[in-house]
């Protein structure tokens, strides 16, 4: 990114959000540094015995790491691995944690101190026998973090000081924080990994960058994200930074591409704009690009973007967006350098609205850490 886009966007009130969008391979190489042999202590005991559940959780954006993770750490694990936000977990709690089984509950908080975050792992400590807690947060000052540093059954796993991001809507906690749970509990992910990932997003963030600022440009209403498997996490954590950051005025969904036919397809108009994920794994791509195919045809190839690997496949067509040297990760991981497209489209469409990308709720309706939750306590009864 240039010096005259940051001066621009300092001037146009998106000074935090830009700086942490292009921060992110210099938090990933740090995220790398940081990570020590205590969390997998702590999780590998629990995750030899057959009968472990694991489960992923948070609120917007966090949960959607766990959404992203949990595809993959199932196959690495062999476990049930289950991606269940926080705002489900606390209003129906008895249904999420019906099995007293042993658990490991892993909680991904950019502060640490929304009330749904702090109320889940109270729920899970009351209604489970044995549950094992990872804190994965940006913030050390928070509640999750305070509860959890020093006691035996927890590790608490804090980002660097640069990924607690300032803006209003979570881009360097959110690839931070699921970079650091992919190699902490993924014994298949490699050490080199922070730097592979850092490589290729340092090659794709200025030309991104400006095809980002040409689609913004072209006042598109709505946008659909798709993706199958982790993609799909990925998709719903891309439809959230558009509505976020241009508050809503850009309509945005995330949905799979098997699922998308089944009736959210009717949300296609002349001014929509749909960008697919493309897995690496070949099964699953199989579907993606049939559906590709088919919107390119309904939709005109100038509305339908493709976000993948570089594997030099011609049926993916010359408007995609590639990642270079990406062909050989696993899905969970190449959605870290991806989710940079919806960033910077989220961004620019945020700007090109005349809003105020690190604040587009200045009257307060929406706020960084989510207010005006009510904790009701949990009754023995039904």
């Amino acid at each position: 990114m240039t010096d005259q886009f940051d001066i621009d966007h300092l001037r146009r009130g998106a000074a935090h959000t830009t700086a942490e969008i292009a921060q992110q391979p210099e938090v990933w190489r740090q995220v790398g540094q940081r990570i020590d042999g205590s969390v997998r202590d702590l999780a590998a005991p629990l995750l030899a015995e057959p009968g472990t559940r694991v489960m992923l959780t948070g609120a917007g954006t966090s949960a959607f790491a766990g959404e992203v993770l949990a595809p993959a750490l199932r196959l690495a694990s062999g476990r049930r691995v289950e991606a269940v936000a926080t705002t489900d977990l606390v209003a129906a709690p008895r249904a999420y944690l019906a099995e007293n089984v042993p658990t490991l509950l892993v909680s991904f908080a950019r502060s640490g101190d929304s009330p749904e975050s702090v109320a889940a792992v109270e729920l899970a400590d009351e209604l489970l026998g044995d549950v094992h807690h990872v804190v994965l947060t940006c913030n050390a000052a928070g509640r999750l973090a305070q509860r959890f540093t020093g006691r035996e059954d927890a590790r608490v796993l804090l980002m660097p000081e640069q990924a607690n991001d300032q803006g209003f809507a979570m881009t360097s906690s959110f690839t931070g924080m699921t970079l650091a749970a992919l190699l902490t509990l993924d014994p298949s992910a490699q050490t080199e990994l922070p730097e592979h990932l850092a490589r290729i997003a340092e090659q794709v963030l200025s030309p991104w960058d400006e095809r980002g600022r040409e689609l913004a440009a072209r006042g598109y209403r709505r946008m659909v994200y798709l993706g199958s498997g982790s993609m799909k996490g990925l998709a719903r954590e891309s439809a959230l930074k558009v509505l976020e950051l241009t508050a809503g005025r850009v309509v945005a969904m995330g949905d799979s591409p098997l699922a998308f036919r089944h009736g959210p397809k009717s949300v296609l108009d002349d001014s929509t704009l749909v960008v697919m994920y493309l897995s690496n794994d070949s099964h699953t791509r199989a579907y993606d690009l049939d559906l590709l195919r088919e919107l390119r045809q309904s939709q005109g190839d100038e509305n339908v973007l493709a976000v993948s690997a570089d594997r030099g496949d011609h049926a993916v067509g010359d408007r995609s967006w590639q990642l270079p040297d990406a062909a050989d990760l696993a899905d969970a991981a190449l959605a870290i350098p991806a989710v940079l497209c919806a960033q910077l489209l989220a961004l620019h469409s945020s700007l090109a609205l005349g809003l105020t990308a690190d604040n587009p709720f200045p009257s307060g309706e929406v706020n960084r850490v989510v207010q005006g939750v009510r904790i009701h306590p949990l009754h023995s009864g039904r």
